[in-house]
């Protein structure tokens, strides 16, 4: 399968490697970035490479024609305009976006092609939507679905307990704009930030609060299901009051670009980081009104050599595991295709996603690509 990998930052070259380095050869791959010297790193690992502006629409479809699939791995803002060029060069596309907006888009793109549209495959959204799915399955009647992602340093130390682990301007996005739940049934925005809630896993406090994008398209799928359902993001307690004082206070929400430059000179990057997934839903089943839990925690390892930080690990394997059922026939073939619609157990046993995966090895530090540390799916009668 011919695919062409748009963006070689972190994330594109963790995908790069997947690709490449552990697919049997089941794709051949060109990757593609405005920055010459970008490219280097993929040249270092045989991949082919190519230099374009991406705001140059026709040397985009140039870039994409011929090609059985795209994987965008720009920024969010992105996401639209290479959807289109995906559409109109008839290739299947697939992408990491968090941003509402831009889903909507491709959504509406994907309706009649020949070809799959299927963004936001990443973690939140992307993998955390798959889990929730798949637990809200076994329920008669669901009550309440809670999702809550950190993608977090190990080691925090200033102020903020926090270091960028990923894109800056997905992290400003999802901090900005509303937030998609359900409450009592009926489908709303709510604002970013609301909703503190603090809650312990493994003996660490953290604290989680609304925001952007997470939920992907699970709100539109359980609408009428469900009472209660919502994102949080999860970070250290603190963090939540110190952006709200910069969004705020300062009213950088306003001059979001001064924010993003505020950050990327004073907030250090970590390679040295933990992602947190979980999920709860509760409702009825049988007669019994159960809940039941579904969490992980992914460190940053090294394979072939290479350490890789978490949100490398856990975004790339959930891209990487789409592009590998919708290759074997498990996902639909054209058309828009939501992150649900994978089952759990197939993206757990693809050799991809299994970072995701419980087993006997996912106690040991030193196992790449599986969890260090992952706890318990129970169920629950109360």
């Amino acid at each position: 399968m011919k695919i062409v990998l748009l963006g070689t930052g972190h994330i594109g070259l963790a995908i790069a490697r997947l690709l490449h380095l552990h697919a049997d050869g089941d794709y051949k791959v060109l990757a593609a970035d405005r920055d010459a010297a970008a490219l280097a790193a993929m040249r270092a690992l045989g991949v082919e490479t190519a230099q374009v502006d991406f705001n140059d629409h026709d040397a985009l479809c140039s870039l994409l024609s011929g090609r059985d699939a795209c994987l965008n791995a720009l920024p969010y803002h992105m996401a639209t305009a290479v959807a289109k060029a995906a559409r109109l060069s008839g290739v299947h596309y697939f992408d990491l976006t968090e941003d509402v907006r831009a889903t909507r888009a491709i959504a509406k793109l994907a309706a009649g092609a020949d070809t799959a549209f299927m963004p936001q495959c990443g973690l939140a959204p992307g993998f955390i939507g798959i889990a929730a799915h798949s637990l809200t399955s076994s329920f008669d009647e669901i009550h309440e679905v809670k999702m809550r992602v950190g993608a977090l340093p190990e080691f925090p130390t200033n102020a903020l307990k926090y270091n960028l682990t990923w894109s800056v301007d997905g992290l400003v996005n999802e901090y900005c704009h509303p937030c998609e739940a359900i409450r009592d049934g009926k489908m709303q925005d709510i604002q970013p930030l609301e909703g503190l809630e603090h809650f312990s896993l493994d003996g660490v406090e953290y604290e989680a609060f609304n925001t952007s994008g997470g939920l992907g398209t699970l709100c539109s799928t359980l609408a009428g299901q469900v009472r209660n359902l919502d994102y949080k993001s999860v970070r250290y307690p603190g963090h939540r009051d110190l952006v709200k004082f910069l969004l705020e206070e300062l009213r950088l929400r306003d001059d979001q670009e001064q924010l993003k430059g505020i950050l990327r000179k004073s907030v250090p990057t970590t390679m040295q980081d933990v992602v947190l997934v979980f999920v709860t839903v509760s409702g009825m089943r049988d007669g019994l009104h159960v809940q039941e839990v579904f969490s992980r925690k992914i460190f940053a390892a090294t394979r072939d050599g290479v350490h890789e930080s978490a949100i490398q690990i856990t975004t790339a394997a959930g891209i990487c595991t789409a592009l590998d059922l919708f290759r074997l026939g498990k996902l639909p073939a054209h058309g828009f295709i939501r992150q649900e619609q994978i089952a759990l157990a197939d993206f757990l046993a693809n050799r991809f996603g299994r970072v995701y995966a419980q087993g006997a090895q996912g106690a040991n530090p030193h196992a790449p690509y599986l969890s260090r540390q992952v706890n318990q799916e129970a169920a629950v009668a109360v």
